[in-house]
């Protein structure tokens, strides 16, 4: 018998190998020879498709696996395999053997399973069952759990990206481009000339545009002209770049004591704040969680932190502007409530302040524990409990990839007590973990799910919420997509409950990952079909859609820094008629600080290289699978309708779109990353 064997070779950088590469095919009634892979010229060159025959002196019977071999040829280099494909003589059946792996090493051994998805009730024969096993054991030997501080969602355990293993590292062009982007940032904010004025102020607002050169977009540009309105400062709690704090207001908190008297004159002249109040207008964004927080120390001066209290107003002509607001949680003579009647320089830092919590609870909460965190929690206990042969393994793969080493990279160069958090933000250092520890206390799975985020914030008829909008419809084609995969594979909620590795896999997640949070609300086993649907989409959710409404407008709103300033230099003012452009000055980042706000924002929210450049693949957009984990028709049908949905809900998007002056954008399909890379 004499099978050909077709081996594909990663697209990128250093993917191609000159080592010597063996295969074996092993079938259901034996094992082929043991064949070096080696026609003339160069074999495993990088994108490379190759040939090959491997004998074997009787029919093997149903290929199970195929044992790929890498040995040492001259000099020891890696080697990334896409696929494996076999044909069997004289048949039309042919074989998918998915890898998407290194073999890094001498004399390393890869068993790669047949392409067809399998729970483990699907498979009989001991040599299936044994391998399962045996690549779990290996799994978990190699990715274990890690209590990074106290009190915040486990990780892996790497102390920095450089401990990963190679398959969960950036690839060597998406590791260029990110060292790259920001160097090349600062750069062009001239930082060698700007950050050696440490603890310089800047002389006006104008300044700032100083450091709008090349680095730019028009959303940004927008915010530099209109960032003083104050029906721009309400649009961006409902289309910024930290879309989900806002929450019906529906009796004034009691620490709050704004006046009818006092906001009439924002209000339309035949209504009340009573009448509001019972209308369901009025909404409140509480930065609660900000009170008490340790401000950082950077080059021995003492930053600050305030946690206002906002009241929001949706006005008939005006859209949602405010109309109060308290700069700490304890109303008294030194804590006075800011109006839009008071002096235009004192309602504009009250603003000011706000916008500045809004920096600290969007980068440390919303982006960083609600996204990164969580997913990488699902990612660890994926590649823990769940063979490549599994199902849901296949199906949440491609989106976890890279979130291992961005959040290493997070911990390491952002979080780290000499990172770039510590030396810009006013949170950085202790008061960032302890701002992370106390979310991760009121963190819930309800609020994970936007139906329910929506509802429960009071928000579901507030006008011009693209954020909501577009959230619905990504989330309705997630779920669709999810539920359409699932239930090939579950035919009934028992199937569900009696597989052990999917129960090993969520008690990960719920037990180990989700520890020490007291209100969570994940069971720790799964009973039904929809349970398992609905934490599917939940995790596919929060590391596409979720994720990208929260980064990609990072640089859109806190490149013109007094929009969303990183930190404060300078305490809340207590005297609202003592405000002066001084001040105002003097309390903004300096120099130095706002070029790396700008260049951190540009680096992290900027859009990735494209997708589809040659032999590269630096982003892959929502619903594009590069790497071709299913193998079946029925699951490429279910695919190929979720990408058909997207590409309709993208057209939806740009129409709605259309005519109007600010574009929310950021959940086009086409600009979601199908993972949290950045």
């Amino acid at each position: 018998m004499e099978y050909k064997v077709t081996v594909a070779t990663g697209t990128s950088e250093y993917s191609g190998t000159n080592n010597y590469i063996y295969v074996t095919l092993v079938g259901e009634r034996g094992e082929s020879e043991r064949t070096v892979l080696d026609n003339p010229g160069l074999d495993f060159r990088r994108g490379a498709v190759d040939d090959y025959t491997v004998k074997s002196s009787a029919d093997l019977g149903p290929l199970i696996l195929v044992r790929l071999e890498k040995q040492k040829y001259w000099v020891e280099d890696n080697w990334f395999c896409r696929y494996v494909k076999v044909s069997v003589p004289g048949q039309r059946c042919s074989y998918t053997f998915p890898c998407y792996r290194w073999l890094v090493g001498d004399k390393v051994v890869v068993e790669l399973r047949e392409g067809t998805a399998k729970k483990i009730s699907d498979d009989t024969l001991p040599l299936e069952i044994s391998h399962r096993k045996a690549e779990l054991q290996e799994r978990q030997k190699i990715y274990r759990w890690l209590a990074w501080a106290p009190s915040i969602p486990k990780c892996i355990d790497a102390k920095s990206e450089a401990d990963l293993p190679q398959d969960a590292r950036f690839d060597n062009e998406k590791r260029s481009d990110f060292v790259g982007s920001l160097h090349y940032a600062l750069l062009e904010l001239s930082l060698k000339k700007l950050a050696i004025k440490f603890g310089k102020s800047w002389n006006d607002l104008d300044d700032f545009k100083r450091i709008f050169w090349k680095l730019r977009s028009p959303i940004a540009e927008y915010t530099m002209n209109h960032w003083k309105e104050d029906w721009f400062f309400g649009y961006q709690f409902l289309n910024g770049s930290n879309p989900r704090m806002i929450t019906k207001c529906k009796e004034l908190p009691s620490n709050f004591p704004v006046t009818g008297d006092m906001v009439q004159s924002s209000l339309i002249p035949t209504t009340t704040l009573k009448e509001e109040l019972k209308e369901g207008n009025i909404f409140l964004v509480d930065y609660a969680i900000m009170d008490g927080i340790p401000a950082n120390v950077i080059r021995d001066r003492i930053q600050h932190i305030a946690s206002p209290l906002c009241l929001l107003y949706e006005h008939p002509e005006k859209g949602l502007i405010p109309i109060a607001i308290q700069l700490g949680q304890k109303p008294d003579k030194d804590t006075p409530i800011f109006l839009p009647s008071d002096p235009p320089l004192a309602w504009l830092l009250a603003k000011m302040w706000v916008r500045h919590s809004e920096f600290q609870v969007f980068q440390l909460l919303s982006h960083l524990l609600r996204t990164h965190l969580v997913v990488e929690v699902i990612c660890v206990s994926t590649l823990r409990q769940l063979p490549a042969v599994h199902p849901i393994y296949k199906l949440l793969t491609p989106h976890l990839r890279y979130t291992l080493e961005i959040n290493c990279r997070g911990r390491t160069q952002l979080l780290s007590m000499d990172g770039i958090f510590k030396k810009v933000v006013s949170t950085g250092g202790d008061g960032l973990l302890i701002l992370a520890q106390r979310e991760y206390k009121v963190l819930t799975y309800r609020s994970l799910q936007p139906k329910f985020d929506f509802l429960d914030r009071g928000v579901t008829k507030l006008k011009d919420y693209f954020y909501r909008d577009h959230s619905m419809m990504l989330w309705n084609v997630i779920q669709n997509f999810v539920s359409g995969i699932v239930s090939l594979y579950y035919k009934s909620d028992s199937e569900v409950e009696q597989d052990s590795e999917l129960q090993a896999w969520i008690h990960d997640v719920a037990v180990e990952g989700f520890v020490d949070v007291p209100h969570f609300g994940l069971a720790s086993e799964l009973k039904t079909k929809e349970e398992l649907i609905t934490l599917l989409s939940v995790a596919i959710f929060t590391s596409t859609a979720q994720h990208a409404a929260t980064n990609n407008g990072q640089f859109d709103w806190c490149a013109w820094v007094p929009n969303t300033p990183c930190t404060m230099r300078h305490p809340p003012p207590t005297d609202k008629d003592a405000v002066t452009m001084g001040m105002i000055m003097d309390t903004l980042p300096d120099i130095s600080q706002s070029c790396v706000e700008m260049a951190i924002t540009w680096h992290l929210g900027r859009a990735q290289p494209d997708a589809f450049c040659f032999l590269s693949f630096l982003q892959i957009p929502m619903g594009q699978y590069v790497e071709q984990y299913f193998t079946e028709p029925a699951a490429l049908r279910v695919i190929d309708k979720f990408r058909k949905e997207l590409k309709e809900l993208e057209e939806q998007i740009i129409a709605q779109n259309e005519g109007l002056e600010l574009q929310y954008l950021y959940l086009c399909p086409s600009r979601v990353e199908n993972s949290i890379t950045i």
